[in-house]
This record gives C-alpha cells, sequence and structure tokens, in this order.
C-alpha cells in the first residue's frame, strides 16, 4: 500500500557540501576559518547566508523570510512564487537558499526537509515522526482515506491508466463508487478511453495525488518500476492465452468429417 509520504533518505554530510552552490554563476563554495571550525560560505551578491562544518546555519534576512514562507505554506509553491514572497531576486536564487536550507537540515537531522514535488517545493515533516504526530493532530477528515479508498487508489496509481472493470477485477468488488469519491477528493481524473467495444474511461492519478503523498513524479513511486514490469509481463501472457483461447475456438467450430465421426454415431445414423 502507499505510505503517506515516501521515504527520505539523508545526505551524507560529505556529499551535502559538495551539492553547495552547484550549477551555479553567482554561488560558490568557499572554505572559511572560524572559533566552530571550518565555514562553508555561500558566496553571492546579495545573501550571506553562512553554514558551519557541523550544519549549523547562520541566516541571513533573505534566507530567514524564505524559511518562514515555506513554514507556513499549506501547498508547494513554485520557485518563482517562493522568491516573490520572499523578496528575493527570482526563482534560482530561491533554489539555491533551499538547497542550501536541505543542507543544514540533513547535516543536524532536523524533523524537516524542503521536499520538490509536481507543482513546487514543500516543506514536510520527516517520515519517521508522522506515527508522533498523529498521535497529537487528528488528520483531516476530508483527506483521511478509508482502506478500500486506499486500496483503490493503490491499484489506480501503480496500473495507470487502468479502467474501472480493471480495477474491480484486481480487488474483487464493485468499486465505481470508490473511483468516484477518489475524483471527487482530486486524488483521481480520467485521462483518457481505452480503445476497446464500449470505450471504458481509463482512470489516472492526478498531480494533487503526487503533492498529497511528497512524490515528484509517478515514478517515484516505491517499487514502481517492479510492479511496471510485472504487469508488463502478464499483459503479454494475457495476449498469449487470448490467442490461445481463440484457435481452440476456430478449431471447435470447424466441421467434422464423416470420417471423423464416432462409428456409434455413424450407426445410430
Amino acid at each position: 500500500m502507499i505510505g503517506p509520504r515516501r521515504s527520505l533518505r539523508p545526505l551524507s554530510p560529505a556529499f551535502a557540501k559538495s551539492q553547495i552552490g552547484r550549477s551555479s554563476e553567482t554561488c560558490e563554495l568557499q572554505r572559511g576559518r572560524m572559533r566552530s571550525g571550518p565555514l562553508f560560505v555561500l558566496k553571492d551578491t546579495i545573501d550571506d547566508s553562512k553554514i558551519a562544518a557541523n550544519g549549523t546555519l547562520v541566516r541571513s534576512k533573505r534566507l530567514a523570510r524564505l524559511e518562514a514562507v515555506l513554514l507556513i505554506s499549506r501547498t508547494p509553491l513554485s520557485p518563482k512564487k517562493v522568491a516573490q514572497q520572499a523578496g528575493l531576486v527570482d526563482g534560482k536564487e530561491a533554489q539555491q537558499l533551499i538547497e542550501l536550507l536541505n543542507t543544514s537540515y540533513d547535516m543536524t537531522n532536523s524533523a524537516f526537509r524542503i521536499e520538490r514535488t509536481a507543482t513546487g517545493f514543500l516543506m514536510m515533516t520527516r517520515p519517521t515522526l508522522v506515527t508522533w504526530l498523529d498521535r497529537l493532530h487528528q488528520r483531516q477528515s476530508q483527506m483521511k482515506l478509508s482502506q478500500p479508498m486506499m486500496e483503490t487508489l493503490t491499484i489506480v496509481a501503480y496500473q495507470q491508466p487502468i479502467t474501472r472493470a480493471a480495477v474491480e477485477s484486481i480487488r474483487g468488488v464493485q468499486s465505481s463508487d470508490m473511483i468516484r469519491q477518489l475524483i471527487d477528493r482530486s486524488l483521481v481524473r480520467v485521462g483518457g478511453e481505452e480503445d476497446s467495444l464500449g470505450r471504458p474511461f481509463l482512470y489516472v492519478t492526478t498531480r494533487q495525488f503526487l503533492d498529497m503523498f511528497g512524490l515528484g513524479r509517478v515514478e517515484d513511486l516505491p517499487d514502481y518500476e517492479t510492479i511496471g514490469r510485472q504487469r508488463e509481463v502478464k499483459m503479454v501472457g494475457d495476449e498469449d492465452l487470448s490467442e490461445a483461447a481463440g484457435a481452440e475456438s476456430a478449431n471447435a467450430a470447424e466441421p467434422t468429417s464423416p470420417e471423423s465421426e464416432d462409428p456409434a454415431d455413424q450407426q445410430a445414423a
């Protein structure tokens, strides 16, 4: 089943440091010295935020504003939107500062991390803490999915595009009501029609689904590629079985020659 959020793999300090200032002409990694030890400085003509070797971050006013914007936002924000809300130059600067924040979060084992979803950046609580948060606060009822709904959503997510009949074949029960509720919550939508008799609707997940589960794309689902390959193998196998069944039916429909009839039948005739 799909979990409420994907697992985050903490960056090692060495790798995290190597990412600061990556692919930037105005941002370069420089090493300095302070009483606390080596210091990593985000050199920029505007921002002077600094991150120490132990992960401690000296925040500039610009970085603090960006962090505050992401902290209070309930929906993902594009880099351009973050820059506008935090009073930054542009989306590029916003992404640089987000990268710096994440480096500090990872090095200090923070409870938060800024993740990029399909529609923008969103500050999230690390998955390991979700259980503790659930004990303190009840999730919003409109976003709480029942077991049948979660089961249906999982099938659509991993098998999309998929018809209602195919969902019901996997679940073994009628699923039109579950699909309708998922559509009402903007987690599933009609993505087209199947080129078959009756042209049934094909259902796919939405961007809100990706945002809800902290995914950048459908392929980020756990074991998505493995399950996708299993589906392809199954579909090929089904086609082979269909061809074999068709050939068998054709043979059964052929008229039987008199020579091949049972002698008892000939005698009776």
